[in-house]
């Protein structure tokens, strides 16, 4: 019988942030683990600006974007399921007891979410629907906490989903440890504010919580977890941790000292993940232990960013194309960007209206998809002191009467680090611990049919030829 698997993904973490962590930690879990591991350097072929909404769709669906057509999170997704469908859906169809918990693009849920070991959908889905249903008050609280807290970390609390999750908490399986890591939190914010920005952090630790016992209770064949913790500090951070890898820096040195620590918190609790996985895996050794990236990061730039522009109300914007709120639907998206569905009778009316605005003598970027779907890329930086004007068909167009504006950012900071295409993936193996030398690239459409393989299932024709992958042995069913 094939080795089961528990499938940890750790968004973005490239082999520089585990090598760098490794010398600031060398007797840390992450430093062991490494070494017992097999590793690799993944590689996604996809084209055009990197974003994990498709690179994890890559790496779970075998064929790359220029296949599936996934660019943003909230659109449909009938298509590229009948395509190319996640390994999820692939390995449940073939007979492999199977857990989801929150990876990228796993909502809406599907119809046959019931047989499935559990299904937590991704920290970005339209609805907090969830198998067992009682994770359904869990992915409430979560929903409604990401929301608030796109761009700055938001300290406002949306009491009704948090008590219902509070009183639950202790079944659903928040441990006693993650409370006093918490309470410790958020006591510490209230000497030093700007630590909100580390809430970020403490919804993937809740959130895997929840899925270590769901782990241990049901002990599905193959099951994976998402995270995003490490890659957000990452972006905003980069250039804290690494100053020296900037031409231009504008970045003063109070920013540098306040938030130079940040990826390595981080990353503490990705030990924290990883310990507790090793451990289940130890005391299971049936099982298998995979942690990957679907891509990775590098230095970009370290701008200084005061104010970044937005939609900030919705319905005024939609409003200004004649649209009726009957006709149109706000989806998730990550901030300044927002998603909508519009009606298919007004959508030619809406994409028009786009087509026709200019902001500071540039056309709005916008993008049409099926079924009615929209993503308008408004997010321009520092732009306060130009004219607050947005210039219609020629025609000059107060910003406020658009429902556009300006949010300040706490942090001051950009995207100081981006996508590149090099990641990670590390094999563990706890009956054989003895590592491996070098770290050979696998592509990440790869992954798929290795998967597929090693459970003995057939791989679709689309894809690539499976490969081993360390003990994730192509042979061993």
């Amino acid at each position: 019988m094939a080795r089961k698997i528990v499938f940890l993904e750790l968004n973005e973490v490239p082999w520089r942030i585990y090598d760098e962590y490794c010398q600031w930690h060398p007797d840390s879990e992450i430093a062991r683990f490494v070494k017992m591991c097999s590793q690799f350097t993944t590689r996604t072929e996809d084209r055009g600006p990197l974003s994990p909404w498709f690179t994890w769709p890559t790496l779970h669906r075998g064929v790359t974007n220029e296949v599936h057509g996934i660019q943003y999170f909230g659109e449909d997704l009938s298509q590229a399921d009948a395509i190319a469908p996640p390994i999820w859906q692939l390995l449940r169809r073939g007979g492999i007891s199977t857990g989801v918990g929150g990876p990228l693009q796993s909502y809406p849920m599907p119809s046959d979410a019931a047989d499935y070991a559990f299904y937590l959908p991704d920290t970005f889905a339209a609805g907090p629907e969830c198998h067992p249903p009682k994770l359904t008050i869990f992915q409430e609280f979560n929903l409604a906490m990401a929301r608030a807290s796109q761009r700055n970390v938001s300290t406002s609390i949306e009491w009704g989903p948090a008590a219902r999750f509070l009183l639950n908490a202790p079944s659903l399986g928040l441990r006693a440890s993650t409370v006093v890591e918490i309470v410790r939190h958020l006591v510490g914010e209230r000497f030093q504010s700007w630590q909100r920005i580390r809430r970020r952090t403490f919804q993937p630790v809740v959130a895997f919580d929840l899925f270590l016992k769901q782990l241990d209770r049901t002990r599905p064949e193959f099951c994976n977890f998402f995270s995003n913790h490490v890659a957000s500090a990452m972006h905003r951070y980069w250039a804290a941790t690494f100053p020296d890898e900037y031409e231009r820096f504008e970045m003063g040195e109070e920013w540098v000292e306040r938030y130079q620590g940040e990826i390595e918190f981080s990353m503490n609790w990705a030990g924290r993940f990883i310990a507790d996985l090793r451990g289940f895996v130890k005391r299971n050794p049936e099982y298998l232990l995979v942690v990957a990236s679907s891509m990775g990061q590098a230095a970009l730039s370290a701008d200084k960013v005061e104010t970044q522009l937005c939609i900030q109300d919705l319905a005024r914007f939609i409003s200004c194309a004649g649209i009726g709120t009957g006709d149109w639907e706000e989806k998730p998206a990550m901030a300044p960007k927002v998603s909508v569905q519009i009606a298919e009778e007004k959508c030619d009316q809406f994409e028009a209206f786009l087509a026709s605005l200019e902001l500071f003598g540039e056309p709005v970027n916008f993008q049409r998809k099926t079924g009615g779907f929209f993503n308008v890329g408004i997010g321009h930086k520092n732009a306060h002191e130009l004219p607050q004007f947005a210039q219609r068909n020629g025609e000059d167009i107060p910003f406020d009467d658009l429902g556009l504006g300006y949010r300040e950012i706490e942090d001051e900071a950009g995207s100081t680090a981006y996508h590149i295409a090099e990641g990670t993936l590390l094999v563990y193996d706890p009956q054989d611990e003895s590592g491996s030398i070098g770290r050979p690239e696998v592509l990440t459409t790869e992954i798929a049919p290795s998967l597929l393989a090693h459970y003995g299932l057939p791989v679709p024709d689309y894809m690539k030829a499976p490969r081993s992958l360390g003990a994730v042995n192509v042979s061993a069913a």
